[in-house]
């Protein structure tokens, strides 16, 4: 054996060693409940099934529309791989494959899916050709993201970046009847992470602004937005011209204080059920000045439902009234 072929060899060892771990490290995760990987997965197994339904379905000449809805769900699926997998496989680590190629044909795949759906009820050859083409399609999915995009990610990503995803993935839907389990290993991570303030930043859960964004984002909501504090304190409203005047000077004074003895007893009802928690929201339609108003109530509460205060949201609903008149 020559210089060159050892040197290959050495090569296609190390490259099937890498290979081998990959996959090994997808396995491992595969296994632990309620990890992404173990929903993903499960998933893809249920929509294995699918797809095989639909399969049996063209062969007996109909496709229902029920069975065509349930394998359009494979959209909540694709939807969390472009979300929570695809740009921080990219952006992180600079592995750039499944982004470029997979989410493009995922994109396809679910609108051939909602193409088809909208002319089911005349099922022609033409029509049957495309639907077995678009399963085709998923299903080879499937097999891509076993073999490339999980291994990558269960070789690559942290442990933090797998509770990150597990705690994000709770925002979308159910798909498939796969529910979003308990990552015990997850739960057990504190979920948010301790806000701070320093001179240039605020750190929150969500992210982190300075005071500068912070203010301009919330001067350029189009709402009039208050907060009182659970004391009753008036804590916060945000600039610009108002239907409803608040007075810089009103800051720090009780709430109860801004409303008329006619109003007062109203507000102090739904601030204490706001604080007793029988109630979450109060939505108040008016006119003002000739214009549609909705005035909004709601208890502002932390995650484990204390109640911290009150927000008031006042919006001109001129434009919506407007727009279904047309």
């Amino acid at each position: 054996m020559n210089r060159e072929e050892q040197i290959a060899n050495a090569e296609k060892a190390t490259v099937d060693s890498i290979r081998e771990q990959r996959f090994a490290k997808t396995a491992e995760l595969v296994k632990i409940p309620g990890h992404p990987l173990h929903t993903f997965t499960l998933e893809n197994e249920a929509l294995a099934k699918t797809i095989k339904k639909c399969r049996e379905a063209l062969k007996s000449g109909h496709v229902e529309y029920k069975l065509i809805e349930e394998v359009r769900q494979l959209a909540i699926h694709y939807a969390k791989k472009g979300d929570l997998l695809y740009p921080h496989l990219k952006v992180k680590y600079e592995i750039s494959g499944p982004s470029d190629v997979m989410w493009t044909v995922d994109d396809e795949i679910r609108d051939e899916f909602a193409a088809l759906a909208k002319k089911a009820d005349s099922q022609d050859d033409e029509w049957k050709k495309r639907f077995e083409a678009a399963l085709t399609r998923a299903d080879e999915m499937i097999y891509k993201e076993a073999n490339i995009l999980f291994p990558n990610c269960a070789f690559n990503f942290t442990d933090e970046e797998w509770f990150g995803i597990y705690r994000d993935s709770k925002d979308y839907a159910e798909c498939f009847g796969v529910e979003n389990g308990v990552w015990e290993d997850a739960e057990k991570v504190q979920k948010v992470k301790m806000s701070s303030i320093s001179q240039d930043e605020i750190v929150m859960a969500g992210g982190h602004m300075t005071v500068e964004q912070l203010t301009a984002m919330l001067n350029t909501i189009p709402l009039e937005i208050s907060f009182v504090d659970t004391d009753n304190i008036n804590r916060f409203f945000n600039e610009g011209p108002k239907v409803f005047k608040r007075p810089g000077m009103a800051i720090d004074r009780e709430v109860f204080s801004c409303h008329p003895p006619k109003i007062e007893q109203q507000v102090r009802r739904i601030i204490e059920e706001f604080r007793a928690g029988t109630l979450d929201k109060v939505p108040v339609w008016m006119d003002k000045n000739g214009r549609t108003m909705l005035v909004t109530y709601m208890a502002v509460r932390d995650k484990s439902g204390k109640y911290l205060g009150t927000m008031e949201l006042v919006q001109d609903m001129e434009f919506a009234k407007e727009y279904f008149q047309k």
